[in-house]
């Protein structure tokens, strides 16, 4: 039986499922498995100024603008057919051409950079009148996180044609999370300091200081409120993106952390009374 920790968060779950209790809704959980420049003087310099302004003036100097690049269409890459699950590549060119620069520009992924978060691919149902087609076109369904609008926008992309003939926003949609999701979650509770517990832990375990998400194994699940079931920080979760984390020592135990819940699209962690 592997080392149980039992000082700070009470409870280490050490085994292959954790049996979680509150108001979570726990979707599709699966736990895992064990320079400087160089300056020069005298004649050279006056020289090397005469020469910027001329390439400035020609548009070809270091404030010059460079000229727009328009991005072309992805490659095809390795196509399946008919039922096939979706191939690598065209899992990728569907995420590509599913982000039109509207989408690109607006939306805000889980680390607040600019695009939405990327949550899966799917292969999509032929249309009706194409189930008996020996020829009918591959679509994939391409689903995203906008967390500037905390909104599920999916997209149906033709992987024939290359467009996107259909677009779906959903608000208090919450599908499962993603591995980058899990990721910024646990930095999330580890920068605060509701995460001190669990850092001790950590280091009770393995005599190491815990910094990065990258020293845990992470699953977790969406969280959604329940009316007098939570502090009121929380009383949006459902409408915002927020997670319980099941944080695991490599090659070590089980942390508990179901008291806390993190908030993705407010980025705060609150601790449940769960007992």
């Amino acid at each position: 039986m592997r080392k149980i920790v039992h000082r700070h968060l009470g409870k280490v779950v050490a085994g292959a499922a954790i049996a979680v209790a509150g108001t979570a809704v726990m979707v599709g959980i699966t736990l895992p498995g064990t320079a400087g420049a160089d300056e020069t003087g005298g004649s050279n310099s006056g020289q090397s100024a005469q020469q910027a302004a001329q390439e400035q003036e020609q548009g070809q100097g270091a404030g010059a603008v460079s000229p727009g690049v328009v991005e072309g269409a992805p490659s095809e890459g390795d196509k399946g057919t008919g039922n096939d699950p979706l191939t690598d590549d065209e899992m990728d060119r569907a995420a590509k051409l599913a982000v039109n620069p509207q989408l690109r520009s607006a939306g805000e992924n889980v680390e607040g950079d600019r695009g939405p978060q990327r949550l899966g691919v799917d292969l999509a149902e032929p249309e009706a009148d194409e189930l008996d087609g020996a020829n009918a076109p591959r679509r994939a369904e391409v689903s995203f996180y906008d967390y500037k609008a905390d909104a599920l926008v999916t997209k149906t992309v033709n992987l024939d044609t290359g467009k996107v003939e259909q677009t779906s926003t959903e608000h208090g949609v919450q599908p499962p999370l993603s591995r980058a999701e899990y990721t910024e979650a646990a930095k999330i509770l580890i920068a605060d300091p509701l995460g001190a517990g669990m850092k001790a832990d950590y280091k009770d375990a393995t005599g190491k200081e815990l910094g990065s998400p990258d020293q845990l194994l992470l699953n977790g699940a969406v969280y959604r409120a329940a009316p007098g079931a939570q502090p009121a920080v929380l009383d949006q979760c459902g409408e915002h993106r927020c997670v319980r984390l099941f944080p695991k020592v490599k090659n070590g135990p089980w942390i508990d952390a179901r008291s806390f819940v993190i908030d993705l699209s407010a980025r705060k962690v609150a601790k449940l009374d769960i007992g």
